[in-house]
C-alpha cells in the first residue's frame, strides 16, 4: 500500500479510532486525544509498522490499545512511587472500565452500570464488536489474544450483560 493510500485510510478511520482511544482511556477525552496523537506519531515515525497480516483497522486499533496500556502503566508506576514517597503506602492499581463515562439517558446509564460489572476483556471485546464493528477475529488481534479466547469473552460478556440487566430491571421494579 502506498503512503498516500495509507494516510487516506487512516484519515477515514479517524472518528472510529478516536472512539476506540476514548474507550481505552476510560472516556477521558484529553487523554484519548494524547493517546491517538502518540499512536499517529508511532506510525509515521516508523515505531509501529503495518505488516499486512490483518486489516489496517485491526492493526491500528491494536497500536492504540497498546499505546494506552503503556501510558496507563507509566502513570500507575509514577503514582505508586509518589505514594510510597509521600505516605509510605502503595495505592491500588487504577480501575479499568467506563465508570467515568458521563451519561445523559437513563437507558444509557443502566447499560453502562451493567457493563462495569463485566471483566475488562469482556468489555473490550463487546465494544470492538458492537461499537467499532469489528469481527471477533479482528477484535482478538486488536486485543492480542487468541480467537478462541476472544469468542469465550464475547459469549460470556453477552450472557453476563443480559443477567445483569435482568437483575437491574428486577431491582428497579421493586422500588
Amino acid at each position: 500500500m502506498d503512503s498516500t493510500d495509507f494516510r487516506k485510510q487512516l484519515e477515514e478511520m479517524h472518528a472510529a479510532s478516536f472512539g476506540w482511544a476514548l474507550w481505552c482511556c476510560n472516556q477521558r477525552r484529553e487523554e484519548a486525544e494524547d493517546i491517538l496523537q502518540s499512536t499517529y506519531l508511532k506510525v509515521f515515525d516508523g515505531a509501529a509498522t503495518f505488516d499486512g497480516k490483518s486489516s489496517l483497522r485491526t492493526w491500528f486499533f491494536g497500536v492504540i490499545r497498546r499505546t494506552a496500556a503503556e501510558r496507563e502503566r507509566r502513570q500507575w508506576i509514577r503514582r505508586e512511587l509518589f505514594d510510597r514517597w509521600l505516605v509510605s503506602e502503595p495505592s491500588a492499581p487504577p480501575a479499568s472500565g467506563p465508570e467515568a463515562m458521563a451519561c445523559e439517558s437513563e437507558t444509557r446509564r443502566t447499560l453502562l452500570r451493567a457493563v462495569t460489572r463485566l471483566s475488562t476483556r469482556q468489555r473490550q471485546v463487546l465494544h470492538l464488536v458492537f461499537y467499532q464493528e469489528l469481527t471477533i477475529e479482528e477484535a482478538s488481534r486488536v486485543m492480542n489474544i487468541s480467537l478462541g479466547t476472544a469468542r469465550t469473552h464475547f459469549d460470556r460478556g453477552k450472557r453476563r450483560l443480559r443477567e445483569v440487566l435482568v437483575e437491574q430491571e428486577a431491582h428497579h421494579e421493586q422500588r
